[in-house]
């Protein structure tokens, strides 16, 4: 699922591109795609892009006369920027949003589509589609503490809630605590004052440098390799593989339709944390720390 550093390149990308200019049509090629309709949708044709700004995980086209574009990419939604009048891949294509300077394609791989469109009418409307999570770049200590120590989850679990957080998906998260040097399963409401300073400091910088790095990447073209597994990431998508700080194989722990990644020891000691599905299967054979499992690879 794109994160707050590829919703940032992808609204600065746009911004480049149609802030100022007219929305002409949108052609949607999925009746799924677009979940609201009042006000209808062609509503929107016609109008000015007065801005752009990410709502979370969303991205919203401020029009005139107060009407707002929700985009919700989801996990698999990605953007295209064409010529005038570029109709939309068959298989994936969602929908076409025509402008002067050009097509905003929206495509989305996969058979489940989950990505969703709405148009809402005034600042209240908008609101609603905030999940009320904090922007991690803008909160202070004080606040990011009350935020997190709010309700009692892993740390995985609340950096990636969009009611505490915003922007922050199952990647970046993995790097924040990987950078933190702390545990995916800690819990939010016991981390010493050091810890929570150094959570949020990694929050910001990881955030950042990530940013930059893909607005570096991009230049002044438009995103096309927008991905969550990248190889100069430190864990996420990197399992088995050779932390960069110490080397040790990167660990994963699988749940629900996700997953966390971390170093044993860099993050949790050494220990290897249990795994639902194959830590249940091994059972006594399941390695409980970064000795024995290289105990077992040795034999």
């Amino acid at each position: 699922m794109p994160e707050l550093p590829d919703l940032e390149v992808y609204r600065e990308a746009l911004e480049a591109r149609i802030l100022g200019t007219r929305l002409e049509r949108i052609r949607l090629t999925s009746p799924f795609l677009l979940r609201s309709v009042s006000p209808p949708l062609e509503e929107a044709h016609g109008r000015q892009v007065t801005g752009l700004r990410r709502l979370g995980k969303r991205l919203v086209f401020d029009l005139d006369e107060d009407l707002f574009l929700v985009l919700h990419l989801m996990i698999a939604g990605r953007l295209r920027w064409k010529s005038p009048g570029t109709a939309p891949p068959k298989k994936s294509g969602l929908a076409a949003f025509d402008f002067q300077s050009g097509t905003l394609i929206l495509t989305e791989a996969g058979s489940k589509k989950r990505a969703s469109l709405h148009l809402a009418s005034g600042l209240e409307a908008l609101t609603a589609h905030d999940p009320g999570g904090v922007e991690p770049l803008r909160v202070d200590l004080a606040k990011f503490r009350t935020v997190l120590e709010s309700e009692r989850h892993t740390l995985k679990r609340s950096l990636t809630d969009p009611h505490l957080f915003a922007g922050i998906g199952n990647a970046y998260s993995d790097e924040i605590l990987h950078r933190a040097r702390l545990s995916p399963f800690k819990l939010s409401d016991s981390l010493s004052a050091e810890e929570g300073e150094r959570l949020l400091q990694a929050t910001r910088t990881t955030l950042e440098e990530w940013t930059e790095r893909l607005k570096t990447e991009v230049g002044d073209s438009f995103p096309e390799k927008v991905t969550a597994f990248r190889p100069e990431m430190a864990v996420h998508g990197r399992y088995g593989k050779p932390c960069p700080d110490c080397e040790a194989p990167v660990q994963r722990i699988l749940y629900a339709e996700t997953e966390a990644n971390y170093c044993a020891r860099c993050q949790t000691e050494g220990r290897i944390l249990a795994d639902r599905v194959l830590s249940r299967l091994l059972k006594k054979d399941w390695p409980r720390s970064l000795d024995e499992l290289e105990r077992q690879r040795d034999r």
